[in-house]
């Protein structure tokens, strides 16, 4: 089971968060002024990062792990109040597909469901919901791949990139080096062979005109990050000979060397393009994130201003079982602290980080959307009642002051149940969902308008399959085109509404329609071909080629001559369709021949009879032979007696169809 960062700093963190590491500089009064960047904004600079584990998986789901990865901590058997793994319940409201537990039923008395990150609806869930709520980029999670994890976290990374595509957001991917044997030559070895790939996508996160690659855990004071500074040194260097801008996990007090930092490292930490120390488990409260900006932040950030990196601070929405969180007041006062130091970003600890307790992804809001009996907590524990979404929309807010687009103010300007009196009503169902067109691989559907007391700010477009929904866009109108379908085959849709505080509506009607037929495909085209014979370079390989100023022909005044195509394997044949180059050079000709096939390429019977077929430049030099009856065959051959134009059998394309 993979190691939280949490599990080594809680047994590091005694008492208040604070009170077994002294702070070394003396408190500051004076707040820092906006620093100057030691990069322009990018992907990273100037933009908001989440944290993005990515690590929950099901029975069921079809990742490899084939567990209750990450839900439970024997991950072999179902969650449950005994065999739990997690600090916090999610709002399982968006998702289409849900597991289920052995925790008893919900506070409202449905199914305890949980949902699965290898279920690509899950991952552009949660990237939809980084559109809705101002987080600019993805910093995917990957811990030793060459393990049992390994194959389950490849496959996160594509889903990753293919979310981060759809909805238009920034991914990286970041390495968490914890207990990572042999990590200085395999995270070498991942890179190269696996994770450079990804960074072809549009999506992948740029800084400086490099892609971003983030590594944490060099320095920390623990057994599971055992590297000495040059090991680590050397890693970080490598990277950047890649090309890269490597963005680095550091310790808390990274730049004293003492209590969470090993010494001798700040040369590591110094190689970095950005540095972003963890403060998880450090603080707990307001106060105390008013104590670390005088004591670090301020001085970090002139230490990184004055070697020309990039400071990107942690904020955390506080671990709901420890009731951290005082209804966002918490992380805000950490959003005005980072803001008023100048960072040059900002990093969420964490989007999904259900098992720490700090995630801003949807939460239960109330203990009706908690298992009853688990023990845990909802986002009103305090009293204080707040939406599942509520900490998106206060980090959407969070960012909006980073980026100068509201006030640097100390007080939370986010409502906890959303908009100015809290925004829980949904919009109306879409009306009227029809078809209005379809073409083999496209159905265009369009709907009447949904009604919000607010706004609709989009609608979601849903395939249907049996009871799972499966999203396939969004869009601000009422219409939509589904693309990439398959021909001839039948399809469900629905669609939703959401308004601006992230209520969705009820489905609309259901509408079916099926793709038309795609166009007939050539079987023999680029297959193995064979010959009686050719004249000059006009071999029988031209006859497939998709070309049809090449072709075959034979050796001249030899009659009988053949061309023979191997399909590859048995096959349903119907028809041929044989081209002579469209050229008006090439005079009207009847070509006399008959059709063998055969099934082992030896031992041939004939398909159709021996006809004369008339090649007609005015009508596109082409003649159609529809068989008698399908032939089940792999090898067909054309056997030619007579060409009233030339002494020779000419084919240019020599295609052949099912139908």
């Amino acid at each position: 089971m993979g190691v939280s960062r949490r599990s080594f700093i809680a047994s590091m963190v005694a008492g208040s968060t604070i009170g077994t590491w002294s702070l070394l500089e003396p408190a500051r009064a004076t707040a820092a002024v906006a620093s100057p960047a030691a990069s322009p904004a990018g992907d990273v600079v100037g933009k908001i990062t989440v944290g993005y584990q990515g690590w929950f998986a099901c029975p069921g789901d079809g990742a490899p792990i084939n567990g209750w990865w990450h839900w439970s901590q024997d991950w072999s058997k179902s969650p449950s109040p005994s065999n739990n793994a997690i600090r916090a319940w999610p709002d399982m409201a968006d998702y289409t597909q849900g597991y289920r537990t052995s925790y008893g039923n919900l506070g409202d008395g449905r199914p305890a469901t949980l949902f699965s990150s290898y279920d690509q609806q899950t991952v552009d869930t949660h990237f939809r919901w980084m559109q809705q709520n101002g987080c600019d980029t993805a910093a995917l999670q990957r811990f030793n791949p060459t393990g049992g994890e390994g194959p389950t976290r490849d496959g996160m990374a594509v889903k990753v990139r293919s979310a981060a595509e759809a909805y238009g957001r920034k991914f990286y991917i970041m390495y968490d080096v914890t207990n990572w044997t042999d990590m200085q030559s395999q995270i070498k070895t991942d890179w190269t062979g696996k994770m450079s790939a990804l960074t072809a996508s549009s999506a992948y996160a740029r800084q400086n005109g490099k892609p971003v690659v983030g590594i944490w855990g060099f320095g920390f004071n623990d057994p599971a990050r055992p590297w000495s500074p040059a090991v680590c040194l050397e890693v970080v260097n490598w990277f950047k000979s890649q090309g890269c801008y490597v963005m680095g996990g550091v310790p808390t007090y990274w730049r004293t060397g003492v209590n969470d930092s090993r010494p001798g490292f700040l040369d590591v930490y110094h190689a970095f393009h950005m540095l972003s120390p963890w403060m998880v488990g450090r603080i707990g409260n307001a106060a105390d994130s008013d104590n670390f900006y005088a004591n670090l932040n301020v001085p970090d950030q002139a230490d990184c201003n004055a070697h020309g990196i990039d400071y990107q601070p942690c904020v955390m929405p506080g671990d709901i079982t420890a009731r951290q969180r005082a209804h966002g007041d918490f992380m805000w006062r950490q959003f005005y602290n980072m803001v008023r130091v100048g960072a040059q970003g900002i990093y969420i600890s964490m989007f999904d980080e259900y098992n720490e307790g700090n995630q801003i992804a949807k939460t239960a809001a109330t203990a009706a959307q908690v298992p009853s009996g688990s023990g845990l907590l909802a986002l009103d524990e305090d009293g204080t009642a707040c939406s599942s979404d509520y900490y998106l929309r206060l980090t959407a807010d969070g960012g909006r002051m980073l980026k100068g687009q509201i006030a640097l103010t100390p007080v939370r300007p986010t409502s906890p149940l959303g908009g100015s009196g809290g925004d829980l009503q949904p919009p109306t169902a879409p009306t009227g969902l029809q078809v209005t067109g379809h073409s083999s691989t496209t159905v265009s559907l369009a709907w009447g308008a949904s009604t919000d007391n607010v706004g609709v700010t989009a609608y979601q477009v849903y395939r249907v399959t049996g009871s799972t929904r499966s999203l396939l866009g969004t869009t601000g109108t009422t219409a939509f085109t589904v693309t990439g379908l398959a021909p001839s085959t039948a399809y469900a849709f629905c669609v939703t509404a959401q308004d601006a505080a992230g209520n969705v509506s009820a489905a609309s009607n259901t509408v079916n329609a099926t793709t038309d037929a795609g166009a007939p495909v050539n079987l023999a085209a680029g297959k193995a071909t064979s010959e009686s014979s050719h004249t000059q370079g006009y071999v029988s390989g031209n006859a497939v080629d998709g070309n049809r100023d090449t072709y075959w022909e034979s050796a001249n005044n030899a009659f009988p001559q053949w061309l023979q195509v191997d399909l590859g394997a048995r096959t349903s044949t119907r028809r041929i369709v044989l081209t002579l180059p469209p050229a008006a050079a090439w005079s009207t000709r009847t070509q006399t021949l008959s059709v063998l096939g055969s099934t082992d390429g030896s031992q041939f019977s004939t398909v159709a009879g021996s006809a004369g077929y008339t090649f007609d430049p005015a009508t596109g030099n082409t003649a159609t032979i529809t068989f008698p009856a399908a032939a089940d065959v792999r090898h067909l051959r054309l056997v030619f007696t007579a060409n009233t134009g030339w002494p020779a059998g000419q084919v240019s394309e020599f295609q052949v169809y099912a139908s």
